[in-house]
């Protein structure tokens, strides 16, 4: 299907449902109590994703990520909201249209940036007083930054993968990736063809926080600290380059993620990306049918938006019988 390069497909799971994006609309499709299947279809913003900005290289980046992250709270929402309506009530939910309150997208920023960018900062900055703030001392300063926050980012995946709902989260995640890629490869949508599609894909957001992780390490090793130091605590000075530094640091990442998924045929790019799919199967797990459904139904009402095969507008649905099993 030669249109799959028209379009940068994207997903999130959400509970109990997964969200998959394209550049027209968002449809996140959640399975309720009663076995069925509610979809909830909307036109994204053109003014984001039919302006400049995204069509401009480093900032499309920071344009999109901060989309996306409202799109994901107000999935979520959604997805919560219907996954707990006891009643069985066929009417549309609320919770998607709810506006975003920006306080909650800048907690969650804060909360990110500080358990993985300040309190590794912090940490480094201690290593290298500790080590007596010579040349060799702020190497391994960042050397010992790096490693935190790499295992940070690890050990955080991880243990709450241990969470039984959070394995159902992951579960629906895998759903997304296997029906992303039965989609590039030209299969029909089915839950037996879909299962038989790899579990990670490259554009996944796992992937690009590893790579934001990578470049940090590299480019917080290179900038020079010496002058900041000089009219404040040596500490401060490498928490608030940590945190200047991270829009360049996430353009560069989106930028090498969206370029390397476009290269995956060029043997130098498939081994540096090998370690992005690694990470990702602490993300993911592997769907049952029922999360296959779910995640087939959204790809295909965001599918039918994007091929105007329906107007963009906004409306809830719900369709499908009881799981598969039941």
């Amino acid at each position: 299907m030669a249109e799959n390069k028209k379009f940068n497909y994207g997903g999130q799971a959400v509970i109990e449902g997964v969200m998959m994006r394209g550049s027209r609309s968002v449809a996140v499709a959640v399975r309720n109590p009663q076995q069925k299947i509610v979809i909830h279809t909307e036109p994204l913003n053109q003014a984001v994703y039919g302006g400049k900005l995204i069509k401009t290289p480093f900032v499309r980046g920071l344009v999109m990520l901060w989309d996306a992250l409202g799109l994901g709270i107000k999935a979520l929402m959604f997805s919560a909201d219907v996954s707990a309506d006891e009643e069985g009530s066929d009417e549309p939910a609320e919770a998607f249209t709810k506006p975003v309150q920006i306080g909650t997208i800048l907690l969650s920023l804060s909360m990110s940036i500080g358990l993985f960018f300040v309190l590794p900062a912090f940490l480094g900055g201690l290593v290298e007083n500790w080590l007596g703030n010579t040349q060799a001392a702020t190497y391994w300063s960042h050397v010992a930054e790096g490693a935190v926050r790499l295992l940070l980012l690890i050990g955080y995946v991880s243990l709450i993968g241990l969470m039984e709902d959070v394995r159902r989260l992951y579960g629906y995640h895998g759903a997304e990736h296997k029906t992303i890629n039965a989609y590039e490869a030209g299969a029909e949508l089915t839950p037996a063809n879909v299962a038989k599609y790899p579990i990670e894909h490259p554009r996944c957001g796992t992937a690009f926080l590893l790579t934001v992780v990578i470049i940090s390490i590299i480019m917080f090793t290179l900038i020079p600290l010496e002058p900041l130091e000089a009219i404040m605590h040596p500490i401060v000075a490498r928490i608030l380059t940590r945190i200047a530094l991270l829009p360049v640091v996430a353009g560069l990442a989106y930028e090498y993620i969206r370029f390397s998924a476009k290269h995956l045929d060029n043997p130098i790019i498939k081994l540096l990306t090998k370690p992005n799919l690694a990470l990702q199967h602490l993300t993911t797990k592997e769907p049952d049918e029922t999360m296959l459904e779910v995640a087939i139904a959204a790809f295909e009402s965001m599918m039918a938006y994007e091929h105007g095969e329906e107007p963009v507008v906004e409306k809830t649905v719900v369709i499908g019988q009881p799981a598969l099993g039941d």
